[in-house]
């Protein structure tokens, strides 16, 4: 027995996983993970990668990892640290390194106090009238194409297009530059793989010229047009932080801007697309929820649970320790896979059942330091739409599988048909 239990069959062959990740990345694979996690975790909690350090897939373990202080984000102390530093210079992975996912104390608690809670009560109750507005705006367009064309595209229609606008209405983003932000986001994040190819990295490179070139140019713009608005409060803050050195406070603002808009996106589309598919393909399913609204919530945790948005998170330890029975040297990674930690039947039994009100738990949204700091406002944004969605379209249904974007790292549907 270990701390989180019995470890079965823990393998010492790294070359084992490859397969595996194979699949992982693969049509079925994307359609369906469910037997490619099972398969990580039957090797046991703590599983060798081919490339050095370690998966990690037992419930316990990956919440070990996500809370403990013992573990830390891959910052540029890190990458410098490794044998192969060259592979840690591609411009996107630079970029995102810079961002709070990627600093660690005390870098990351002076802008996490900085920042305070970005969606606290008083904020959520400003923006749920207007996450409302969209949501209907939204659903209105849905009806409009269900009745032209008998069918459409969720995610282009809708699942895309509500935390682009929300997070977009917050900043002060002007509606005609979200199609651009789509864009640049959809091609950026190929950098955040594990072992992105050469041409992935090119395709990042080039979408974060773009991205730095927007967001400079929408700060410096809003420093010549101030206002009463959050993106202006920030401006404000960060260069009494910095009153002798402009460049510091305009690349801190960059980085939490870029960050906090790009990172709202993709997530929470993919969340929304899921409540859909989960919550339609199944007409007792959804009726039952209408007739049980009280539940919404717990839909949208089981849907967190069931499919997470991201299927890996990776961490270092910050000393010698051991994991789960299994020692793991100082600066060596793990990769903590959600999906497969949030099916650990040792914490939710029956973990392949879809079930509504199984009242489980999930480490969807991290834990510790890094807990998603858009937690609540994507919850809020799934909340407002699933309920009107529910009232609105009774009869909706997918009227095709959803297709996949070919990742590993952070999972995006690219289509979900629906009908009614």
């Amino acid at each position: 027995m270990t701390a989180v239990g019995v470890i079965r069959g823990t393998t010492t062959d790294r070359r084992v996983v490859l397969p595996l990740l194979r699949r992982l990345r693969s049509p079925e694979g994307q359609a369906n993970p469910l037997p490619v996690w099972d398969e990580l975790r039957a090797l046991g909690d703590v599983v060798p990668a081919p490339w050095g350090g370690y998966f990690v897939t037992g419930f316990d373990a990956c919440n070990e990892v996500l809370r403990g202080r013992n573990w830390l984000v891959p910052d540029f102390a890190w990458q410098e640290r490794r044998p192969d530093p060259a592979r840690w210079q591609d411009p996107a992975t630079r970029e995102m390194t810079r961002t709070l996912s990627r600093l660690n104390p005390p870098a990351h608690t002076a802008q996490r106090r900085a920042l305070g809670n970005l969606f606290d009560r008083g904020t959520l109750a400003e923006l749920r009238p207007r996450v409302a507005a969209h949501v209907t705006r939204l659903l209105d367009r849905l009806a409009l194409q269900l009745r032209v064309h008998g069918e459409a595209d969720f995610v282009a229609t809708v699942g895309d297009q509500l935390p682009i606008h929300t997070v977009g209405h917050w900043l002060g983003i002007p509606e005609g530059h979200y199609p651009h932000i789509l864009d640049f986001t959809h091609r950026q994040v190929h950098a955040q793989e594990l072992v992105p190819t050469k041409s992935e990295l090119a395709v990042s490179a080039q979408a974060t010229r773009e991205m730095r070139a927007y967001f400079t140019g929408l700060l410096a713009y809003r420093r010549a047009h101030p206002g009463d608005d959050v993106l202006s409060g920030w401006i404000r803050f960060w260069d009494a932080q910095y009153p002798d050195d402009r460049a510091a406070a305009d690349q801190t603002l960059y980085d939490l801007t870029m960050f906090i808009t790009i990172a709202s996106l993709e997530t929470t589309a993919t969340l929304l697309t899921n409540v859909a598919w989960f919550l339609t393909r199944d007409p007792a399913r959804a009726d039952w929820l209408r007739r049980h609204p009280e539940h919404v919530d717990d839909a949208i945790d089981e849907v967190l649970r069931y499919d997470p948005p991201i299927h890996l998170n990776s961490r270092f330890a910050a000393a010698d320790t051991v994991l789960a029975g299994v020692p793991v040297a100082k600066d060596t990674t793990v990769h903590v896979l959600y999906g497969a930690a949030n099916h650990d039947p040792r914490r939710n039994p029956a973990s392949h059942v879809f079930d509504i009100r199984r009242k489980g738990g999930h480490l969807t949204f991290g834990g510790g330091l890094h807990y998603c700091l858009g937690s609540v406002l994507a919850r809020l944004e799934a909340r407002l739409l699933l309920t009107e969605l529910l009232e609105r379209f009774p009869t909706l249904r997918p009227a095709a599988a959803p297709t996949y974007a070919n990742r590993m790292v952070f999972r995006r549907i690219t289509s979900l048909k629906v009908t009614t």
